[in-house]
């Protein structure tokens, strides 16, 4: 059987909003545990002592976090970011010629321009700009799943802590997470972290990723 305690963890979990107010110390923990108490559908009186127990629970517990977060702000304040436009992500069968995808890949590296291939268990994932679309489409023809443009490339690079510092991808994940922003596609190559994003949020994004 699943404790007050339990539930009201479980609750605070589901809530980012009140997860920031206890973090931040913005919280009257009884006016809290009163309204966890309604929401969760307990009224004795030793079932709102026990949320109030689990809220300050929660804030010892994530004090150490906030230790963790100097840490990867640390990282992320010498980080910077390089912005491109108008990429285009195409997503291709894998029963293909691959002498087309390499054939692709020289063109376009030839140009010095951007080209990145993912495989997957049954795709490949080609990101590059928008002006090899008729290439692309001309070569792969009826193995061609999906291709989508207007987006837009963020590299944020990094220095070389990255590696030994943990939750960093998390991090961000969650920033773009709570700004309501799509990651279509994301990739990482040593101290790079590359996000692939609608082009309309980029304004957004180098907002929030001002470190």
């Amino acid at each position: 059987m699943t404790s007050t305690a339990e539930l009201a963890g479980k609750y605070i979990e589901e809530h980012p909003s009140i997860q920031d107010c206890l973090k931040n110390d913005l919280v009257n923990y009884s006016k809290l545990s009163r309204k966890i108490a309604k929401e969760i559908g307990v009224d004795k009186k030793t079932s709102v002592e026990a949320i109030l127990v689990a809220c300050r629970r929660y804030v010892q517990k994530t004090s150490k976090e906030s230790i963790k977060e100097k840490e990867i702000l640390s990282v992320l304040k010498k980080s910077s970011l390089e912005i491109k436009n108008k990429i285009l992500v195409a997503i291709i069968d894998k029963k293909i010629y691959l002498d087309n995808l390499i054939d692709i890949e020289k063109e376009v590296r030839s140009k010095v321009d951007t080209f990145y291939a993912v495989e997957g268990t049954k795709v490949f994932t080609i990101i590059t700009t928008e002006k090899y679309q008729k290439d692309i489409e001309t070569l792969f023809k009826k193995n061609l799943v999906k291709v989508s443009n207007n987006y837009a490339m963020i590299t944020l690079k990094s220095p070389e802590d990255l590696e030994n510092t943990p939750g960093i991808v998390g991090y961000l994940y969650g920033l773009f997470a709570q700004k309501g922003i799509n990651i279509v596609e994301t990739m990482s190559c040593w101290t790079d972290t590359i996000f692939v994003i609608d082009e309309q949020h980029v304004a957004k994004v180098m907002e929030f990723l001002k470190f």
